[in-house]
């Protein structure tokens, strides 16, 4: 998820980060953006590994604290296990607090309604759960609202992936889109939230029509993002050789018209709402007291608070590679700049239109 934040920061302060990039020994960013292979038996040994150094609460939290999830948090920490046993100690902190598997549509409903983050009712052909993000369609200026909002789609889209899946992809439209609409807070409130929370769930992302700027910046900051991360970004434009990306990754028929496919539907607030209500009573017959949400709480205040899991010193003392510590130094040099906010453009509008769009088709 570094690349995001990056993106999004340099669009913001170009001066800051560029003397922050010449400054910035690229020796030390190399050395820790190189990722390591580990063998199928060595995975397993470090899920092992993870398993003891959180205790009981691996059994009793089996879906949060499963050998897929523990793997992601191991590869977002470059499989240093104490780094990664403080990112997952974190996140469990941060759901005990936050609630995300109790936010429903109702919550967030007025948020979504210019079709700025959507679960597509399609997949793409690896059978990825796709999250249409059109950032010049916002709508809000309640920075609370818009994080809320961002996680009720993150947890839905999770819970939309097919068994063999755990990652998604992002297409990311910037129609409308302008540098003076960015909300300092919210970029850094969305970078935590999902490098932090939410480590290893993007498959790709696609960013389509993006402003030539990007890519003079991409080039830019190349050397400094992970290799895994590089390979998952398409730069995708409304021509025929980018089609050919698109065609490569989506059934045209299914694609939405916006993004070079065939399927004319687009964005239905209306449908989209009903969809999302269907969704949210699926969760709440899962949340029952045979499962393990009910006891979360209790569980992780118990097991939080003893010496199950590891101290944030001894994470932090660990010499092994983790995670970059341009993490902290790009978030500090957003705490000086003040928040720009924009209200919603009117290409808008063209995308949430009710009266001329169909119902689409249920998952």
């Amino acid at each position: 998820m570094q690349f995001w934040y990056f993106v999004l920061e340099y669009f913001v302060t170009p001066p800051v980060d560029s003397l922050k990039f010449e400054k910035m020994s690229s020796k030390k960013w190399r050395g820790s953006l190189t990722e390591k292979t580990l063998s199928p038996e060595e995975q397993h040994a470090k899920i092992n590994e993870i398993r003891k150094m959180i205790g009981p609460i691996a059994d009793k939290l089996p879906t949060l604290c499963s050998d897929a999830s523990i793997l992601r948090f191991l590869r977002a920490r470059n499989w240093n296990t104490k780094k990664a046993v403080k990112m997952l100690k974190e996140t469990l902190k941060w759901r005990l607090e936050y609630k995300p598997e109790k936010i429903r549509w109702e919550d967030v409903a007025h948020e979504a309604e210019t079709g700025k983050i959507y679960r597509a009712n399609y997949f793409d052909k690896l059978g990825r759960t796709v999250l249409v993000m059109r950032p010049g369609c916002q709508n809000t200026n309640s920075t609370s609202g818009q994080i809320r909002y961002l996680v009720y789609c993150m947890e839905n889209a999770i819970l939309s992936l097919n068994s063999d899946q755990e990652q998604m992809v992002w297409l990311i439209d910037f129609q409308g889109w302008k540098t003076s609409s960015i909300s300092i807070k919210v970029t850094r409130e969305t970078a935590h939230i999902l490098q932090d929370f939410y480590p290893e769930r993007l498959g790709l992302g696609i960013l389509y029509n993006p402003p030539k700027v990007f890519e003079s910046f991409w080039t830019m900051v190349k050397p400094f993002i992970e290799p895994k991360t590089f390979k998952k970004v398409k730069f995708v434009y409304s021509n025929p050789e980018s089609l050919k990306i698109m065609e490569e990754f989506f059934d045209l028929d299914k694609l939405e018209s916006a993004f070079g496919g065939r399927n004319t539907d687009g964005f239905n607030y209306q449908a989209y709402a009903q969809r999302m209500r269907e969704d949210d009573k699926k969760i709440s017959d899962l949340i029952n007291p045979s499962s393990s949400f009910p006891s979360l709480s209790s569980v992780l205040t118990e097991s939080l608070q003893s010496d199950s899991l590891v101290s944030d010193h001894g994470c932090e003392a660990s010499d092994e590679v983790g995670s970059s510590s341009a993490d902290e130094a790009a978030s500090s040099n957003l705490e000086d700049v003040d928040e720009k906010i924009q209200g919603q453009p009117s290409s808008c509008k063209d995308v949430a239109n009710d009266d001329a769009l169909k119902q689409p088709i249920s998952n």
